[in-house]
């Protein structure tokens, strides 16, 4: 079996844009005629352009190979242009074809995923969810305490253990910054009016984007402690491990970090740091499956538990779940509410989702394909990135 061509999809994610403003496929094609599909996550380029690099990087490293040698593709990848690094470009490219050829060879080999890293050890897998804006809100979800502890309620109600929210502000280019009293303020009624509202049912997940000092994420923890949130979500920027150890030591609310990293050589500077007790790659640019599986299996060393990240679309979804199913240190998966609307939308079968869990499938691969009529329906044309952030200093 060898691979013989690559097709990527930009595809524009309508409103209300809930896991960014597009997303961006890759499908792969092999001589015998089986399909992989693959997704990359947050690029910091065009994503048209990223498509663009997606195809260069098969040309020059995968045509013509067989989709069963993902080591010898990860190497020669992560060594390109002299490289060596975590350069989270080229892993986000990386990322998109190595889950591709997994999916490639679960499909060859008539198993799912999870089956061929280890087999799998959760029959089900619990998830969490942003409290997300509705249509006709009274207010500004991520600002009203009420409102948002309305909705988690409600959330709690569907069937979900656990829901995440981030009171503290925009994230800017020039984070991290101390938070300024009133947002100290709005997040601790963001935690006690949401523990009022869901009581021992569901665990709180604090998030945030990197906006503090360390010294600022301790005085925020601090105020946070008394409504137990199971984690206090990257609280420093993702350069620095060692300060983010400064606020793991200080709290005990476990840290949980790990979107904006790559690399198993990325992980373990959080790691020796102690600095997270979750970690939360996304398999969309870490590296792809096996250097999940690899991060996996370093946390579980350390006695570190993983809760992979998804704010893109469900091949990512998809690729998570593989790897949950066959972790034996899984806490818990993100998702997009209960994975409807678009993100089943555009799957020819949509997730499936149980009463606040995702029940992992037994098809053959990543257990999705790509309904191609859909991606082709609705291309991106803006020019917007994924995510951005606020351009000027937050005072």
């Amino acid at each position: 079996m060898i691979l013989r061509g690559a097709e990527t999809f930009v595809v524009g994610n309508p409103p209300p844009h809930f896991g960014g403003r597009y997303f961006v496929f890759v499908k792969l094609l092999t001589d015998d005629g089986i399909s992989g599909l693959g997704e990359a996550y947050c690029v910091p380029f065009s994503p048209h352009l990223v498509a663009r690099m997606i195809e260069d990087v098969f040309d020059r490293y995968a045509r013509g190979r067989d989709p069963h040698d993902i080591e010898a593709l990860w190497r020669r990848v992560y060594s390109s242009g002299f490289t060596q690094h975590p350069d989270l470009t080229l892993m986000g490219v990386l990322s998109a074809l190595e889950m591709a050829c997994w999916d490639i060879v679960g499909k060859a080999a008539g198993q799912p995923v999870h089956r061929l890293l280890g087999g799998r050890v959760h029959e089900r897998l619990r998830s969490y969810t942003y409290i997300y804006p509705r249509p006709g809100d009274r207010t500004d979800v991520y600002q009203d305490p009420e409102l948002a502890a309305e909705y988690a309620a409600d959330y709690v109600a569907q069937g979900f253990t656990a829901v995440k929210f981030d009171p503290v502000g925009p994230y800017s280019a020039f984070d991290g910054r101390q938070l300024s009293l009133a947002s100290l303020a709005l997040s601790e009624r963001f935690a006690r009016r949401l523990r009022e509202a869901v009581g021992d049912k569901a665990d709180l997940l604090f998030g945030t984007h990197g906006q503090m000092t360390a010294a600022s994420a301790i005085r925020l923890a601090r105020r946070l402690e008394p409504y137990d949130p199971l984690w206090l979500e990257e609280p420093v920027p993702p350069d620095a491990p060692e300060e983010m150890g400064k606020v793991a030591r200080a709290t005990s609310i476990p840290v949980a970090a790990g979107e904006r990293l790559a690399t198993k050589y990325d992980f373990a500077r959080v790691l020796a740091a102690g600095a997270a007790a979750i970690l939360q790659m996304n398999l969309g640019r870490v590296g792809g499956l096996l250097e999940g599986k690899k991060i996996a299996g370093m946390a579980e060393v350390h006695h570190v538990q993983i809760a992979p990240h998804l704010y893109c679309g469900p091949v990512v979804g998809a690729a998570n779940i593989q790897l949950a199913a066959c972790s034996p240190n899984f806490l818990i998966l993100e998702g997009i509410e209960r994975w409807g609307g678009f993100h089943a939308e555009i799957l020819v079968t949509p997730i499936r989702w149980e009463d606040g869990y995702v029940i992992p499938p037994d098809t053959p691969g990543l257990g999705v394909e790509l309904n191609e009529a859909v991606a082709r329906a609705h291309p991106y044309e803006g020019d917007e990135l994924h995510l951005e952030m606020t351009q000027l200093p937050v005072i």
